[in-house]
């Protein structure tokens, strides 16, 4: 396997370049290397897994600062509200409106289908224990929304972060799941025994 740093996305500007420069550095001093080349998608969910540990949001956005590239979460709507609600939605949090008991796919779709360029990071887990069911919802957003999956790979053993070709769902939920999981086969989370990447 390589261990050359992957390819990022093409340049942005000045300000991005600083912003890359500090993410790179980052990554240098924790020891942690993006592998693969980021794929030239302008609207894709990237799966991010294993998600054991707040620190992998950590990694994940100074990999995603490395390869030039804005991502975006999913959190409540009363993040992005407040004194510091734009501090969230420059950080990319698209909100949910939860307490309306908002259908989650059907927002994503429709905030893929209002955007020129998203990149929906998604913790397939959905939680922070051990799960062996992964939650479906990052493929259905993708499913409906039209665009690929980019699974990307956290792995605490090497401390690569490793990104993977782009997935284009068929429709046939299990097949498709299961080629995306095998992915993940020998990824070791930072906790271990919180992630199974298979069932």
């Amino acid at each position: 396997m390589t261990t050359s740093w992957g390819r990022p996305a093409p340049y942005r500007g000045a300000l991005s370049e600083l912003f890359r420069l500090l993410c790179a550095t980052y990554l240098v001093l924790t020891g942690w290397r993006p592998l693969g080349d980021w794929p030239a998608a302008p609207k894709a969910v990237v799966v991010a897994a294993p998600h054991t540990s707040n620190w992998d949001a950590v990694h994940m956005l100074a990999a995603a600062g490395y390869y030039r590239v804005t991502l975006r979460w999913m959190g409540k709507q009363s993040l992005t509200r407040g004194p510091f609600g734009w501090l969230m939605t420059a950080l990319g949090c698209v909100p949910i409106d939860r307490s309306a008991r908002q259908d989650t796919v059907q927002a994503m779709t429709d905030a893929f289908a209002a955007s020129d360029r998203m990149l929906l990071v998604v913790p397939p887990e959905g939680t922070r224990s051990l799960t062996l069911a992964w939650k479906s919802g990052f493929y259905h957003i993708a499913r409906l929304a039209g665009v690929p999956i980019i699974p990307a790979v956290m792995d605490y053993g090497p401390k690569t972060i490793r990104i993977c070709e782009m997935f284009l769902t068929t429709g046939d939920y299990d097949a498709d799941v299961a080629v995306i999981r095998r992915q993940y086969r020998d990824a070791v989370g930072r906790h271990a025994g919180k992630f199974a990447a298979e069932t």
